[in-house]
């Protein structure tokens, strides 16, 4: 059975501590995009990491591997999430898994080594051969360090197809204006 995992960025501590905020994993276009996936028939979970204003790759992987990942997995990340979904296939050399799509994803290009996620962490080059495809979203209006992101993603691993989008910010609503994301949709589906 096809199923999908969402993986969510990382919030501002201010956003995850306060009740003006939804939760990390219905942030955005995350619940419409669940919502879409299940009335296509898979099954489409969107964990919700403990303390993800300051990621700690372990507690990522435990929640993350929770959910079955099988070769008809989709995964979806967004800014962090997506960097983490890179990081996690290129570390896991066995595993294969359906298409892969990273939303503006964050690798800490500049390697400010803020946290400890993404220290000590090669891109595997390889992993996108144990994909049904990866494809990352940029928008030419995103962040430096997720556009350098995705240029450095794309420059190791030549294999994942970039998407450049006009206007859509980091791919959050205040960016976007809406909450709904059918081009995502109709890169899952297809």
């Amino acid at each position: 059975m096809k199923n999908a995992i969402i993986v969510h960025g990382k919030p501002g501590k201010e956003e995850y501590y306060s009740d003006k905020y939804p939760s990390s994993s219905n942030f955005a276009w995350i619940p419409w995009l669940q919502k879409q996936l299940i009335i296509k028939d898979i099954k489409a979970d969107a964990p919700e990491i403990p303390h993800a204003y300051e990621p700690q790759y372990e507690l990522w992987c435990t929640e993350f591997e929770r959910f079955d990942i099988t070769p008809e997995t989709i995964l979806v990340g967004h800014s962090c999430g997506g960097g983490f979904l890179v990081r996690w296939l290129s570390e896991n050399k066995t595993v294969h898994v359906g298409r892969v799509i990273l939303v503006s994803p964050w690798i800490d290009p500049d390697k400010e080594n803020k946290y400890d996620f993404f220290r000590d962490f090669k891109i595997d080059p390889e992993f996108p051969s144990r994909t049904d495809g990866v494809i990352a979203y940029t928008s030419d209006n995103d962040f430096d360090h997720c556009k350098k992101s995705v240029e450095v993603i794309k420059d190791i691993a030549a294999e994942i197809e970039v998407k450049e989008f006009k206007g859509m910010g980091h791919f959050i609503p205040m960016h976007m204006k809406s909450n709904e994301f059918p081009e995502l949709v109709a890169d899952i589906i297809s």
